[in-house]
């Protein structure tokens, strides 16, 4: 069994996370076409999730599987509900059975997060999900989402996820947006020590240079446009996304990683 606490310096790479010092492109992505067109727009990985619009929920075995047969590294957000990040035993143990079974079917990571009632970490839920997914399979990288970013203080949070045994934390420095919160990432990426500090919410292409000059090793974003899929107009609950559904823009991936390159 590995040890949770192990430093994310000290574990070997998953496929797909670039060299040490170049900074990485990921992209979230609800679909196996997505899945592709970041591969062939540059991405060095995708962060896989259904209900976008929701923040994101954990996406179904086949939907896995089928992005993971696309060839890009898929990352798999791990999130048994929308709302906020305070979890009981109930929904950690659900999130624990999903996230093995996500690298059960073939995903090189899984993105996860908890919180305690006075937005601390909760640092008992996260050790589990480390402890489970480097159980599951040992070279696994564990991101922590921005369920960091409703913590009371994101800096001293990202302090202390090396003990916890993360790869790598995705933020927007506290802010709406990851421009909003550079300041802020500076000081998460002076904090978190080994731990890859990931700069996203809201991100554009244009907004790659300045969150690369907060050192922030890899930017995140979705690169979504709404799809024209009107169903009639009678809303299907209060997700619906106007009738349509988001997929993944390749010319904006191709500008990001553009930007990438140059930063």
């Amino acid at each position: 069994m590995s040890d949770a606490r192990t430093p994310a310096a000290a574990r070997t790479p998953a496929a797909g996370t670039p060299a040490a010092g170049t900074p990485a492109l990921e992209i979230a992505v609800t679909s196996p076409v997505g899945a592709g067109t970041a591969l062939a727009g540059g991405a060095d990985r995708v962060e896989l999730c259904s209900a976008l619009e929701l923040g994101g929920l954990t996406p179904s075995q086949g939907l896995v599987e089928a992005a993971v047969a696309t060839g890009v590294p898929v990352h798999v957000l791990v999130r048994c509900r929308p709302g906020g990040f305070v979890h009981d035993r109930d929904e950690v143990d659900l999130m624990v059975r999903e996230l093995r079974a996500v690298l059960r079917s073939g995903a090189t990571g899984v993105v996860v997060g908890a919180l305690r009632p006075d937005r601390t970490l909760d640092t008992e839920a996260l050790a589990r999900f480390v402890e489970a997914a480097r159980t599951e399979r040992p070279s696994a990288e564990v991101t922590l989402h921005r369920a960091i970013d409703h913590a009371a203080d994101p800096v001293a949070a990202a302090a202390g996820l090396a003990d916890l045994g993360f790869t790598r934390v995705l933020t927007s420095g506290g802010a709406p947006t990851a421009l909003a919160g550079a300041v802020t990432i500076t000081r998460m990426v002076d904090a978190a020590g080994p731990v890859q500090v990931m700069a996203g919410a809201g991100v554009t292409p244009a907004d790659v240079p300045v969150l690369l000059a907060t050192g922030a090793a890899a930017v995140h974003l979705s690169a979504k446009r709404l799809a024209d899929t009107a169903h009639g107009g009678v809303p299907m609950g209060s997700g619906d996304v106007g009738g349509g559904h988001f997929e993944t823009d390749a010319e904006v991936v191709r500008a990001a990683r553009a930007a990438v390159d140059a930063g």
